[in-house]
């Protein structure tokens, strides 16, 4: 081999080793670096890959009221979807019939055999979202679990669930503005009010995907989440629910366009019932907005102010005369007219009483015309400028015409007096009332009392006065003011003959939104308290009519749902306001003698008690007999039954109610356990045979 031929494969060799070495110099240098420069960040990926944060959701808290009644609460639905492509043919072929078969039982809405051809098709497809079911409660979820093939899990069985929160109200609509709704584009009501208390904290905690592919929680990393606190609102059910009904007959029975009614506690400025029902297209009524916090012109209830701040600067009592002048006074360019013409000279009380305009603007132009600001600062120290406070997300401002304005003229104080040029919402006016009936003392109307932990009380929010309206002198005449209009004035057709009432008749023509006063619509009030010597609640009911209304005045459409509503506060309370036994009556060998001889004591004093039984349970009638000599003398009978008359069942067992209910041709509902707290009828009312009466167990 010639030496050329022998230097040449030398080079080579040496041309192939340094080539050699240098690519293993070039693995060492990039084995450094990824060891010491990328290796943090390419370990740190390759542990996000295999890792991750998990969201503990906190679940939310209840809406309870006083009794304990749930009147909110989330209920966990699902969405459950199959991945197909994941699942064993051997094991798809030998399980799907069956499979199919327990899901068609399971929903009820398809035969086995479409389900298996869906299935089938889904599979051969190799679908990987395939959607089983939406809204799903619990129990369906946990039996799809447990069916073939969706109980090997996601990884074999291809079993994905999502679990989502649905939040329910077991009234269904009953106080639905005011509980409200909680959803992820929309919060109202109390849900909105206290959302952070109710919402809490979510949780967290990492998970390691493991070798077989599940997500495996790494110990001590877990954050608890925080529940939501439980509240616990004001509201009465019971009332709610029968001011509801009310409500709704007269908003049907003259096509109004909306109403609301509001039960306030006097003592307390507690709301025990708020019922807001507007119109929808199709004639039917829903809770779509919160009425009662809207700022209306509230007409002749407004009346009550210009008494109180007449009254608070000494310039009247209500005992002084006043002239209607026929019910038609001349202000500047206009002319104030009673709805009735004919009043002239009267006492003021008697004036409120037969709410005349034209005297109520008298007064107030005659003593405040030269200075109207003295008006206007009433109207302030009332708070009527402010929100009530009330702890309800949504209420908007009042509007009230001031001196200085562009929009005050002569005319302005006068009609304000009679309750138009200002806009205040119908709680306003039956926060006002109500510190007529609480003595003077103006209470913040309020809707939660307490917020729970665990069932515990952590926070609780007291009474709070606002302000005092008034001394006792002024209070004691504005209290004889409101309980003419009932017993001789424009509400006299609500008087009872079981309890007593107070209040105001309100009526005025409405122009807001596009509406014009020449449309014809009303809007018609009743604001009261109940009894009237001794006050415990307050009710105001504002109701807006349709256009050229065939009845439109407070009286004719708002007093009768005060009454209802009234009526039934009192057969769920006659016990304890009637008063001891012994300051009635004494018993005597079965007998019952009183010293009270009017019939309509009587009745009290039967419809207070139940004569003690031989046995848990039994229940007393209240029916009597009474002596035609002067002891006075009345004897317990057995029980008639009047076919037409609402019986009195509260007490009564569920066997026993449903049986004479039904006797009385009633179509009877049933909520509750235990026996009868109360019903959606009236004791004594006339009752049509198939009639819906509800009863309320406890």
């Amino acid at each position: 081999m010639s030496l050329s031929i022998k230097q040449d494969i030398r080079f080579r060799v040496y041309m192939a080793f340094t080539g050699i070495c240098l690519f293993g110099i070039a693995i060492v240098i990039k084995a450094a670096m990824i060891q010491f420069q990328e290796g943090p960040k390419l370990r740190a990926l390759a542990k996000e890959m295999h890792t991750r944060f998990d969201t503990l959701k906190a679940d939310r808290g209840n809406i309870y009221n006083e009794d304990g009644v749930l009147l909110s609460s989330s209920i966990p639905e699902f969405e459950v979807h199959i991945d197909f492509s994941v699942i064993d043919s051997g094991l798809f072929a030998k399980n799907i019939d069956t499979l199919a078969g327990c899901v068609a039982n399971l929903f009820a809405d398809k035969s086995a055999e479409i389900y298996k051809e869906e299935f089938v098709r889904a599979y051969n497809d190799g679908e990987k979202y395939y959607l089983l079911g939406r809204k799903l409660k619990y129990y369906q979820h946990e039996a799809l679990r447990s069916f073939p093939i969706f109980n090997k899990g996601k990884g074999l069985g291809g079993f994905i669930s999502d679990p989502k929160e649905k939040r329910e109200a077991p009234y269904k609509t009953l106080a639905y503005r005011t509980i409200g709704i909680f959803r992820d584009s929309n919060v109202t009501g109390l849900e909105a009010t206290y959302n952070d208390t109710l919402t809490g904290e979510n949780g967290r905690r990492i998970v390691q995907k493991s070798t077989g592919g599940a997500w495996v929680p790494i110990e001590g990393s877990e954050v608890d989440p925080q529940n939501g606190k439980d509240i616990v609102t004001t509201l009465d059910m019971n009332i709610q629910d029968v001011a509801e009904h009310a409500l709704l007959s007269l908003l049907q029975k003259y096509e109004c366009l909306y109403g609301t009614c509001i039960v306030m506690e006097v003592k307390t400025g507690k709301i025990r019932t708020l019922v807001n029902l507007g119109r929808q297209t199709d004639g039917s009524y829903f809770e779509d907005f919160n009425y009662a916090m809207i700022p209306t012109e509230p007409g002749s209830t407004f009346k009550l102010v210009t008494l109180l701040s007449l009254l608070n600067d000494k310039m009247i009592n209500v005992d002084d005369i006043v002239d209607a002048e026929g019910g038609a006074i001349r202000f500047g360019n206009r002319t104030m007219n009673d709805s009735h013409l004919g009043l002239h000279a009267m006492p003021i009380w008697k004036a409120y009483a037969e709410s005349s305009n034209a005297a109520m603007a008298k007064l107030a132009n005659q003593h405040y015309k030269d200075n109207p600001s003295k008006y206007i600062e009433h109207l302030t120290k009332l708070h009527l400028d402010q929100p009530t406070g009330i702890d309800l997300a949504g209420e908007r401002r009042t509007v009230i015409t001031k001196p200085g304005m562009t929009t005050w003229s002569n005319t302005t104080l006068p009609w304000m007096a009679t309750g138009y040029g200002i806009l205040i919402s119908p709680l306003h006016t039956c926060m006002l009332y109500n510190a007529i009936a609480n003595d003077g003392k103006m209470m913040r109307p309020y809707l939660v009392s307490s917020i729970r932990e665990y069932g515990k009380e952590v926070k609780s929010f007291a009474p709070h006065m606002i302000e005092q309206v008034g001394d006792s002198n002024t209070i004691a005449q504005l209290r004889k003011c409101t309980r003419a209009v009932v017993t001789e004035g424009t509400g006299k057709g609500i008087e009872s003959p079981y309890y007593t009432m107070s209040g105001k008749t309100g009526t005025a023509q409405v122009a807001d939104k596009g509406i014009r006063y020449t449309d014809g619509v009303y809007q018609g009030s009743f604001v009261g308290y109940m009894p009237a010597e001794a006050p415990k609640y307050t009710i105001c009911v504002v109701i807006r009519t349709k256009p050229h209304s065939a009845a439109y005045y407070g009286g004719t459409i708002a007093a009768p749902v005060f009454r209802m509503v009234a009526d039934k506060i009192f057969s769920e309370n006659m016990g304890a306001w009637a008063g001891p036994l012994d300051s009635f009556a004494k018993t005597n060998n079965g007998r019952l003698t009183s010293s009270m001889a009017t019939a309509r004591n009587y009745r009290t004093l039967l419809n207070g008690i139940k004569k003690p039984a031989p046995t848990p349970g039994d229940y007393l009638n209240q029916m009597m007999q009474m002596s035609t000599d002067s002891s006075k003398k009345m004897t317990i009978l057995p029980a008639k039954l009047f076919r037409d008359i609402m019986p009195d069942l509260k007490g009564m067992g569920l066997k026993d109610a449903v049986y004479m209910l039904e006797t009385c041709g009633l179509q009877v509902q049933v909520m509750g356990k235990g026996k009868v707290q109360s019903q959606s009828i009236i004791p004594g009312t006339r009752i049509n045979k198939g009639q819906n009466v509800i009863l309320q167990l406890s």
